[in-house]
Parts: structure tokens; C-alpha cells; sequence
């Protein structure tokens, strides 16, 4: 499979892209600077953004499978540059298997979201609720558009690559997940999809 990973130098992005080359698959590692991936050295290098819109169109074409593994800003930078970046790639992106890294936070417990609840970090609501947008525009997307997005758990960071983990669908699943993991997981829906049209989550 031929794969197109948006975001592929980043904490997730790096490890779906490692995951992706140790099963077999052709790998383009997409990135703002073109840097290289830590254990997908087979991988092709594109400096590019999802925010190109003839970029994404052709990155789609010739490809089976694109990943958005790109968040919004962490800095203090305007999360609408992300989510317009995020809609101009879904727009683009044709029918090609298309699957969107998400947030842990809209995940549900007991119909409300987490990032609703008492004791959710006030370090991360603004990106929660940035990724919230994004869920939503992303569910309204006309039939045509192939997506899945994927939610942590609430936790997730490097750790230890186990292949074993738990899915969920709209409530978390548990509450860590390695980004090792994550990314098996991520594979193993492209190679295998049973999430389409829809957000799952999985968790160790």
C-alpha cells in the first residue's frame, strides 16, 4: 500500500510512519520542513503542507491511503490556520482512504464530552475544542469522502511498542495508549477498515 502521511516528523506522525515501513507499505513522509523519520529510513521525503490544496489533490492521487497527523498550534498561534488547513486537505483529498488524527477530548462518558468534565487540563481545552470543530466539519463532509478519525486515549506519549490494544468508538476505550501502539492500530484499520465514515479510539 502507498501511503501519505501528513505531519510524518511529529510525536504520532513519526511512529505511524515507522509502523507503516516496518509492515512493507511505500511510505511519503510529509512535513513543513522535509525533515527525515526516525525508523522509516525507506520512507520518500516532501516538504509540503496540507494547507495546499494542488499539493494534497496530487499527494491523494497517487497514493492509497493519506493520514492528517497534524494538530494546531501549541505556541500560542491561531488554531484557525490548522482547521482551515484541515479543511482544505479533506476537501482535496478525493476519494482516497483518508484517515485524521484526533482528539481524546470529544470522546464521551456518559453523554458528556471529556473535555466538558470537572478536571479536564485548562492547558489543553483550547486544543480540545479546536479538535471538536474539526470532528464536526469533518462528519458533515459530502458521502464521497472516505475518512476515519482516530482519538487517542486520553493519554497518550512514547512508549513501548506492545501490539495489543483496545478500541472503542465514542467512549474511551481506557485511559493511556503509546503513540507505538496508536499507530499500530492506525495500520491495522488501513489494512483492514472497519471504521469507515467514522471515529473510533483505541487505548493499551
Amino acid at each position: 500500500m502507498k501511503i501519505a502521511i501528513f505531519g510524518a516528523t511529529g510525536m504520532i506522525g513519526s511512529q505511524i510512519a515507522a509502523e507503516a515501513v516496518r509492515r512493507g507499505h511505500e511510505v511519503t513522509a510529509i512535513s513543513r520542513t522535509g525533515g527525515t523519520v526516525a525508523g522509516a529510513p525507506s520512507a520518500a521525503i516532501l516538504a509540503a503542507d496540507q494547507s495546499d490544496a494542488g499539493t494534497v489533490a496530487s499527494v491523494a492521487k497517487a497514493h492509497d491511503a493519506v493520514v492528517l497527523a497534524t494538530g494546531p498550534s501549541r505556541t500560542g498561534g491561531d488554531h484557525r490556520l490548522w482547521l482551515d488547513a484541515t479543511a482544505t486537505a479533506m476537501a482535496n483529498v478525493g476519494g482516497t482512504r483518508t484517515i485524521v488524527v484526533g482528539g481524546a477530548g470529544t470522546l464521551l462518558v456518559d453523554g458528556t464530552r471529556l473535555l466538558d468534565l470537572p478536571g479536564f487540563p485548562d492547558a489543553y481545552r483550547a486544543e480540545a475544542l479546536t479538535a471538536a470543530t474539526a470532528l464536526e466539519a469533518i462528519r458533515a463532509l459530502p458521502e464521497h469522502v472516505n475518512w476515519t478519525v482516530q482519538a487517542p486515549a486520553p493519554e497518550i506519549a512514547p512508549g513501548e511498542r506492545t501490539g495489543s490494544y483496545v478500541l472503542g468508538t465514542d467512549s474511551p476505550a481506557g485511559k493511556t495508549i503509546s503513540t507505538q501502539d496508536f499507530a499500530v492500530a492506525m495500520l491495522d484499520e488501513l489494512e483492514a477498515p472497519k471504521h469507515l465514515r467514522r471515529r473510533f479510539t483505541a487505548a493499551n
